[in-house]
């Protein structure tokens, strides 16, 4: 088959995907809700107390720049990849609740267990990478670390593409695993952090996805998925070059801050 041939077949897969009907529910509108309290909660419930769950790993790590990048590219493709391939609304009901739980047992942590995130006193370089951190630490308050949401979140995506295609599964998987990385070196999240989000992100799989059978899955959503993966890795890349371009019209090349 041409490369022509091989484009045009994928659009009509994509196409054919998207065109059906998406309904929007009220665990999801519960789930859209729950987001925004995120960057309330220190303010909501203060703490008298704030944990540094730290081991000598995390003292060893070192706080890499340019895995910011990764940090939030690849969160991006992982983030939006269901919300364009899972198209059957018993599996799409079973992700949202997978999501649902995730945030509220992490929301409850968050109160009773308050963290700080290991970031350095002090950044100085230059560079594109150096500025992504920059950004990153300006809009992400260094608070709510345990469980990691980012790294919980990045393996509930992989798993429920998991039960969708199982080789594109493999990837998201593999993908996740650089993002919790990410927040290692970024200095986001401690080690047991990103311990923690996997490991919430698992029970979520086994409580809510697990049991979705893999012959339910609709032979549209098997056969564009592929397609739908390709889809959202470009748009992760346009999002990489709009940051590149961002960080060029600012014309700055050197860094100094205080997290």
């Amino acid at each position: 088959m041409s490369n022509v041939g091989s484009f045009a077949e994928a659009r009509t897969l994509v196409t054919q995907s998207l065109a059906r009907p998406y309904r929007v529910t009220v665990p999801m509108v519960l789930l859209v809700a729950l987001v925004p309290f995120y960057i309330f909660i220190p303010e909501l419930f203060p703490a008298h107390t704030r944990y540094f769950p730290a081991l000598a790993l995390d003292r060893a790590l070192p706080l890499l720049p340019s895995w910011a990048l990764v940090y939030g590219a690849l969160y991006l493709f992982l983030i939006v990849s269901p919300v364009l391939a899972v198209r059957d609304e018993e599996h799409i009901r079973r992700t949202v609740y997978a999501y649902l739980f995730v945030w509220i047992i992490a929301y409850a942590v968050f109160i009773l267990y308050p963290t700080e995130a290991p970031r350095p006193a002090r950044v100085v370089g230059e560079g594109f990478a150096v500025w992504g951190l920059y950004m990153l630490y300006s809009s992400d308050p260094p608070y709510n670390c345990f469980p990691s949401l980012h790294v919980a979140h990045s393996f509930v995506s992989a798993l429920t593409v998991f039960r969708l295609h199982r080789k594109l599964g493999i990837g998201a998987i593999l993908a996740a695993t650089l993002v919790a990385l990410s927040t290692l070196f970024t200095k986001q999240h401690y080690v047991l952090d990103a311990m923690a989000g996997v490991l919430l992100a698992f029970v979520a799989y086994v409580i809510f996805l697990r049991a979705y059978p893999r012959d339910r899955v609709p032979a549209l959503d098997r056969q564009a998925a592929p397609a739908m993966a390709m889809c959202v890795a470009a748009l992760s890349a346009l999002f990489l070059i709009g940051y590149w371009l961002l960080y060029l019209i600012g014309g700055e090349t050197r860094f100094d801050f205080r997290p």
